[in-house]
């Protein structure tokens, strides 16, 4: 994907009862406008509401400028590999894509419909969450299940966090002064919903998320890995529906699950304590970000880089020591010192005589939209 096309895009990240939104020159670093609208009822209203925002004195924005909406969709199925210009027929193709991503397809489709009523004379562009996994070898999205109810249902790994994934890789390669296609890295993107990425040669060829983002990491309230029997245990034994499983295992579990907080810095807090369920919450998530690590390593036969980003991953030095503690025969050697605090800037976190260097590159999903969004248009 080319990056360096100039334009002006308003990025728009439709959820069910917010939007949040940038506008983003792709010539400055920094976005001109951003904001929030929540408690959404009618994404027509807040698009309004957007506009009205922007339009006001002093917003630094002419919205006459435009060069492109570029919206934010979770599921893309394996329809859409890349960012895709908008027309009704899309719009139709991601309406279906809906039973894949039932909480979230249906407001980015909202957002979208809303959005080209409101700017009937500007591109619009999809830019999907799973697109960057489109690379993935076959041998890595495919699930050992009957091929024919894989095939008929849609059942294979999409992964999901691909713009935030895109962005960081390129970053990092950038950092390092090297090509993207000279690389092997792996990606943690940490935040309340986590996934690990390996990307080799600058494109994906594995990833933690599976058909939904409930798979891999454990994340804030979701379990991530778990036997799929358990599901059944579940039902049988505890008399669970499929909707109470569901509950259970995207919204009480994870870190809420094990410890009873879903925020990590209260999870630190209750382990500092004294907290039993706290310490082995963290030993949980950071065992299984290992265990990634050393699967990536495995698979990719080499690895040059880890990055840490998103939330968890830009803010909390105690996870990420504790994530690759005990990996320095893989070449990975992390500086206490480098690594210690919050890291808004990017951040060399390895120590000089590690083979495999170490970075924290705070994300940008917006700037990849709005630059995925120009170079579609241009």
């Amino acid at each position: 994907m080319t990056v360096n096309y100039a334009g002006l895009a308003l990025v728009l990240n439709c959820g069910s009862s917010s939007v949040k939104y940038q506008v983003v020159d792709t010539t400055q670093d920094e976005p001109l406008a951003s904001g929030l609208v929540e408690r959404v009822t009618h994404h027509s209203e807040a698009i309004k509401e957007i506009i009205a925002s922007l339009s006001e004195p002093g917003s630094g924005v002419d919205l006459s400028t435009l060069t492109v909406v570029g919206h934010r969709v979770v599921q893309g199925g394996a329809e859409f590999s890349a960012p895709t210009i908008i027309d009704d027929e899309v719009e139709r193709q991601i309406a279906l894509l809906s039973t894949l991503a039932p909480l979230h397809n249906p407001p980015n489709l909202a957002g979208i419909t809303a959005a080209r009523s409101a700017f009937p004379n500007l591109p619009h562009v999809a830019v999907f969450d799973t697109a960057f996994h489109s690379t993935l070898p076959e041998a890595a999205y495919t699930y050992a299940i009957d091929r024919r109810v894989a095939q008929e249902h849609g059942v294979r790994r999409y992964g999901f966090h691909g713009t935030s994934h895109s962005y960081v890789a390129r970053e990092t390669a950038r950092l390092m002064d090297r090509d993207p296609s000279e690389l092997a890295m792996v990606v943690l993107h940490l935040g309340n919903g986590a996934s690990a990425t390996a990307v080799h040669g600058g494109v994906s060829v594995d990833t933690s998320m599976g058909l939904t983002p409930l798979e891999g990491l454990v994340m804030g309230t979701r379990s991530g890995d778990i036997d799929p029997a358990v599901t059944l245990h579940l039902a049988r034994t505890a008399g669970m529906t499929i909707d109470e499983v569901d509950a259970l295992l995207n919204r009480q579990s994870g870190m809420l699950g094990l410890t009873g907080y879903s925020d990590m810095r209260d999870v630190w807090k209750a382990a500092g304590e004294g907290s039993r369920e706290a310490e082995l919450g963290l030993e949980v998530y950071c065992r299984r970000i290992r265990g990634y690590v050393g699967q990536y390593f495995a698979q990719m036969g080499a690895l040059d880089a880890i990055t840490f980003t998103a939330g968890v991953g830009e803010n909390d030095d105690g996870v990420r020591l504790g994530a690759l503690q005990g990996l320095e025969a893989l070449g990975i050697v992390m500086d206490p010192e480098r690594n210690a605090g919050r890291k808004k800037e990017p951040t060399l976190v390895s120590a000089p005589d590690s083979r495999v260097q170490v970075w924290v590159v705070p994300t940008n999903e917006e700037r990849e939209i709005a630059l995925q969004s120009v170079a579609a248009v241009s």
